[in-house]
């Protein structure tokens, strides 16, 4: 269930032409770029700590002002307390992701940065009212979880959305102004879907349905998650396929995000315009681009989407748009390049 668009947009496991999205030879690479406000970027992934395996989060909820409880996972950090000298960083899922899909990175911030982790409403651990699906209501969602997490108590934070949480966390950074330190978009968030996809808002979700095949029993569920690529397959990706779904008394699985929720959420995504918002974000913003395939159409259409996005930063005066691509990698980075998204979420602090 990824937010990756189109309907054919679930990572091959078996197709021998395109790099195993864990495969240590094919590194972040800066993009090439022209100079239209855009500005290569390379993680270090020697700023990136190993994960602690050992380590549990806690989970908590927080209630927003029209009554919806918001589950988040608290990772901790150096020093639970909270600490005045490390910036706090609170991360966001994609579209019908619950929190756990950022385990990968979390396990690995909780070193050195108090790490939190939001359940959008509707998603995971958290209510499903029937409204309130907006970008602009799901980003004080985020607010509200950065301010009951204690996370604004810290230090200025940094933000980071996976796909279509990248959209949820460019509102929140621009609602937050200077408390937001750097915005990280992991492979979404600067770019206008109809454009870059093709399709249109009804097109999509059906591209969302599983095969029945998938859909007929756990544990076939599982396979077809572990199959996407098995060598960063762990009880973690495990646990977060799991929480994505539940097991009917038949033994077939569902959705734990309600329709209602899919179709707002998804009329969301097709509604964002990211040059508008991204212009009024004063920190630094920082782009991950999961180049799949290399597709030369499909690639250049994104690159599109960023220099018209960059643009519109630049003519609002707002500093480069800084971008790493991922060659041969799917979209969910956090899974295939842990350490990468890492240092891109800790390089602000560099």
């Amino acid at each position: 269930m990824s937010d990756r668009p189109g309907p054919d947009a679930r990572p091959s496991a078996t197709d021998p032409s395109e790099p195993a999205a864990s495969d240590p030879s094919a590194p972040a690479a800066a993009l090439p770029l022209e100079p239209s406000g855009l500005e290569p970027f390379v993680p270090d992934v020697a700023i990136a700590p190993p994960p602690d395996p050992a380590l549990e989060p806690q989970g908590f909820v927080v209630l927003t002002d029209d009554g919806s409880r918001l589950h988040f996972l608290d990772w901790g950090g150096p020093d639970r307390a909270g600490s005045a000298a490390d910036r706090a960083v609170l991360l966001i899922p994609g579209l019908l992701q619950p929190a756990w899909s950022w385990t990968p990175v979390a396990r690995r911030l909780a070193a050195v940065r108090r790490t939190v982790v939001a359940d959008l409403r509707g998603h995971g651990l958290s209510d499903a009212p029937m409204d309130g699906y907006d970008a602009e209501t799901l980003a004080a969602d985020a607010v509200a979880v950065a301010e009951g997490s204690g996370l604004l108590d810290v230090s200025p934070l940094v933000l980071a959305g996976h796909g279509f949480g990248a959209i949820v966390a460019a509102v929140a950074a621009a609602r937050l102004g200077p408390a937001c330190a750097a915005l990280v978009l992991v492979d979404g968030g600067w770019e206008r879907l109809e454009s870059t996809t093709g399709l249109d808002v009804d097109e999509f979700l059906r591209g969302l349905d599983e095969p029945p095949e998938v859909l007929r029993s756990m544990a076939a569920y599982l396979g077809d998650r572990r199959g996407f690529d098995p060598p960063t397959w762990d009880a973690d990706q495990e646990r977060a396929a799991r929480d994505a779904v539940v097991e009917t008394a038949a033994g077939r699985v569902v959705r734990v995000v309600r329709p209602h929720v899919v179709e707002a959420v998804v009329r969301t995504m097709f509604a964002w315009d990211p040059a508008e918002k991204l212009a009024t974000v004063r920190a630094p913003v920082f782009a991950l681009v999961a180049l799949g395939a290399g597709d030369p159409a499909a690639t250049g259409l994104r690159l599109a989407e960023l220099r018209r996005t960059a643009g519109a930063r630049s003519a609002a005066g707002q500093s480069a748009l800084r971008v790493a691509g991922f060659p041969g990698i799917g979209h969910n980075l956090m899974r295939y390049r842990p350490a990468d998204v890492t240092a891109a979420i800790l390089a602000p602090a560099g």
